[in-house]
């Protein structure tokens, strides 16, 4: 049996991500597919413009027969948290096979040289990202010169690091990463990304960019946003707008960040994992001077820190996520499977996945600290209930800012069960 794992936000599902769900099915040929889906919250430190459940029926809708969630923990880090996370979730199920991602370059032997050199870690290369990050750059400028150092010395094409440049190169490394980090057997293929490069903001008709596409959606361009998106992705987002479940931006959360920021100290940011180099100094003292969450972000940006790590930060902060709780969280991955939703397919490899699976799988959420303290599992089970809190907690803040009243109420995770997609008689 071949199972398909993929990684996806679908923040909202568009055309490229139909393209990249029909050829991963295309190259793998699998009896079943599985995506491990980002919540609430994304990878950028941005909401999501619709939330999990009516993303996942679309999934399921589109051709994905069981959908995860990934935990908040790590959907909300860099690109190494995030991968981290997806490649550890999609690995516990016991029965994904094959992880199929998009890539800018389509060379999953360069992304693989280049994932075991961040892997080993090799005394040459942490000397030059030690000298690269002394000279001011960010994180991710400082390794992609200290890559470009280590590459030259070893002889091989220094210019080939530039790749690394695109964003789904950047995760593609990192999920080669963190399978040689936990020691998957999962075998990964890469297909070419097609269409607008995922920052780019102008409008590009059917292959538009998730970026554009949300800027549609601010300026209410439907017609262009209908042009960009599968029939079926197109009609619930649309249902989920006129219903007052949407669309969530980041300016709908900013100001309410903003706020929360002016009542914490500087100690409070020291205590929450990601804050260093001043930066507990610049956001206490920016929420203080500046009168919006956009000039937030401007003031506190600087040379090496960039909008997302800022905006990562700024989530961090919300939700209480201390040091050692994404420490830890990093060091043993994620401690349960969540189901979001699932096929009449997706049921049968779920019975599968419970045998199987390195995890306890959670379907119903009233019943996860029975789940968790019953399960026989080598697993942190404080830390699994920490993480699952910190969902529910996303969720909350989440489905405060719909502009239904009648759909704030703060127990969806609990009232709402797994989607699951009946078989078209």
């Amino acid at each position: 049996m071949r199972v398909l794992g993929i990684v996806v936000e679908y923040n909202p599902f568009h055309n490229g991500h139909l393209y990249h769900l029909e050829s991963a099915k295309k190259l793998v040929n699998p009896d079943c597919v599985v995506a491990v889906m980002s919540g609430n919250f994304c990878q950028r430190g941005e909401p999501a413009v619709i939330d999990k459940f009516a993303r996942t029926e679309i999934a399921l809708k589109m051709g994905v027969d069981v959908v995860l969630e990934l935990p908040t923990v790590f959907a909300v880090q860099d690109a190494g948290g995030f991968a981290l996370g997806a490649v550890s979730t999609l690995d516990a199920t016991g029965v994904v096979t094959d992880v199929v991602f998009g890539s800018e370059s389509n060379d999953i032997e360069f992304l693989k040289k280049v994932s075991h050199v961040l892997f080993e870690q090799p005394e040459e290369f942490q000397r030059f990202l030690h000298e690269e990050l002394k000279k001011g750059y960010s994180f991710p400028n400082a390794r992609k010169f200290a890559l470009m150092r280590y590459f030259a010395l070893k002889g091989w094409n220094e210019k080939d690091v530039l790749r690394l440049e695109k964003s789904n190169d950047i995760l593609g490394v990192e999920y080669l990463r963190a399978a040689l980090q936990i020691g998957s057997r999962i075998k990964f293929h890469t297909i070419k990304r097609v269409g607008a490069e995922e920052k780019d903001t102008s409008f590009k008709g059917k292959f538009s960019s998730a970026t554009a596409i949300r800027n549609l959606l601010r300026e209410n361009k439907w017609t262009e946003v209908k042009s960009s998106l599968p029939k079926t992705s197109y009609e619930i987002l649309r249902r989920e707008i006129v219903n007052g479940r949407g669309p969530i931006f980041l300016e709908n959360v900013g100001n309410f960040m903003l706020s929360f920021f002016r009542l914490k100290d500087v100690k409070f940011f020291e205590s929450i994992h990601g804050f260093s180099e001043g930066l507990e100094k610049r956001f206490f003292v920016c929420s203080r001077c500046v009168g919006s969450y956009k000039d937030f972000l401007e003031c506190v940006k600087a040379k090496r820190f960039t909008f997302s790590r800022i905006r990562r930060l700024a989530l961090f902060s919300v939700f209480n996520m201390k040091k050692e709780f994404v420490e830890k969280s990093n060091k043993k991955g994620p401690q349960y499977i969540r189901i979001l939703g699932f096929t009449e397919k997706g049921r049968k490899i779920l019975a599968v996945m419970r045998k199987r699976s390195k995890l306890p799988v959670i379907t119903n959420m009233s019943l996860y600290r029975k789940v968790v303290e019953k399960t026989e599992l080598p697993i942190d089970k404080n830390l699994s209930i920490e993480q699952l809190l910190l969902d529910v907690k996303a969720t909350n803040f989440y489905s405060s800012f719909f502009p239904s009243e009648k759909d704030r109420s703060s127990e969806r995770d609990f009232s709402i069960h797994p989607i699951f997609l009946r078989a078209e008689i």
